[in-house]
């Protein structure tokens, strides 16, 4: 599976916003976009020159790719699958995007991080309606219920995850048992839950041209 390997704290400091790509690390006095909150890279201090409306449109562009961990292609894909849905695309683009296994297994704290969330579908420890589900890129839908493998419930950074997931918490879409390790989608997301501040109408205007 391809995958974006550079440095997570880079992309946050070149989109010059935290984006919470390291867990844990991002909420304490590590964090790499609190200690050097400029760009990456020689120039990186200097004055950010004006951008043109192109430079603007595909830096939203990167910086939801980077949120959701997702390269090129398979973003595009999303992008093509949303604009032939009803409604506004630019909305149905967030929504697909915040319906990913590996999104949903973050948000409802059983992993840090969308990374951390990956690995854990990648290696089988998610299952989704009591079948094992190992793709990140599965859509969840309404109805749904997530639940951590039996054998995988003794795993210590799940456990840690869990304990700590009250700091970030958890979209009113989602409910979570921590008790029995299982999170159920109430309902769809929708434009409102999401809270990073996202324009998406700048990545709909980028390909569109």
């Amino acid at each position: 599976m391809a995958r974006n390997i550079g440095a997570a704290c880079r992309r946050c400091r070149r989109e010059n916003l935290k984006l919470y790509l390291k867990g844990d690390r991002c909420y304490s006095d590590k964090c790499s976009f609190e200690r050097r909150a400029f760009g990456p890279g020689q120039h990186g201090q200097a004055r950010f020159k004006k951008l043109s409306d192109y430079a603007v449109q595909l830096r939203e562009k990167q910086k939801v790719k980077a949120m959701y961990g997702m390269l090129e292609g398979q973003f595009r894909l999303t992008f093509e699958k949303a604009e032939m849905q009803k409604g506004v695309t630019g909305e149905n683009l967030l929504i697909l995007l915040e319906r990913r296994l590996d999104n949903t297994v973050f948000r409802c704290g059983f992993a840090s991080s969308r990374d951390q969330a990956r690995q854990l579908v990648r290696h089988k420890h998610i299952l989704v309606n009591g079948r094992r589900v190992d793709i990140p890129s599965f859509l969840i839908s309404e109805g749904d219920v997530i639940t951590l493998r039996e054998k995988s419930r003794a795993n210590t950074q799940i456990n840690e995850n869990l304990d700590a997931v009250a700091r970030r918490g958890v979209p009113s879409w989602l409910e979570l048992d921590k008790d029995n390790y299982k999170a159920s989608v109430k309902a769809l997301p929708n434009r409102e839950e999401l809270t990073m501040p996202v324009q998406e109408q700048l990545i709909v205007e980028l390909y569109s041209k």
